[in-house]
């Protein structure tokens, strides 16, 4: 198995795992009123401005241990250049995973078209983020394996 291979499973794990936990925490504090959970609009707002940053560091810190990981257990760097076909294979993911993000946005406006609950557009762009990205990264996972 590759590296890049080895990275998108580590990746795929981690969103998992990311997304599931804070899904637990944004649970419990809707239980327990916390967020500002009085004021819906209010709190799903908080709950996307604080997955983001949440987000990005939980990546940035996997990423880091993956590779001290991986270097003390092959003791390989991990690749310096990325040639042609690793280019074109995130721009296959990135595609893939921005036309399911876009087709999940156009479902949450939809959604307020209909006259729903305001939360449920957020919950439905917060999954259509969590499924864009477990597309994007299956995308490479599939496309490293298969080939171009």
């Amino acid at each position: 198995m590759s590296y890049q291979e080895k990275k998108n499973i580590v990746s795929l794990i981690g969103t998992v795992l990311i997304f599931g936990f804070y899904g637990l925490y944004v649970f419990q504090q809707r239980l327990n009123g916390g967020l500002d959970s009085n004021d819906s609009l209010s709190f799903w707002g908080a709950v996307i401005l604080i997955l983001i940053p949440v987000s990005i560091a939980a990546k940035i810190i996997i990423t880091i241990v993956f590779n001290i990981i991986f270097r003390m257990t092959t003791n390989e760097t991990e690749p310096t250049f990325s040639d042609e076909l690793d280019k074109l294979i995130d721009l296959k993911a990135t595609r893939n995973s921005h036309y399911v993000f876009i087709l999940g946005f156009l479902l949450a406006m939809g959604s307020l078209v209909l006259d729903v609950q305001p939360f449920l557009m957020f919950l439905i762009l917060i999954f259509s983020g969590f499924v864009s990205e477990l597309v994007g990264v299956t995308t490479q996972i599939y496309l490293y394996r298969k080939g171009v």
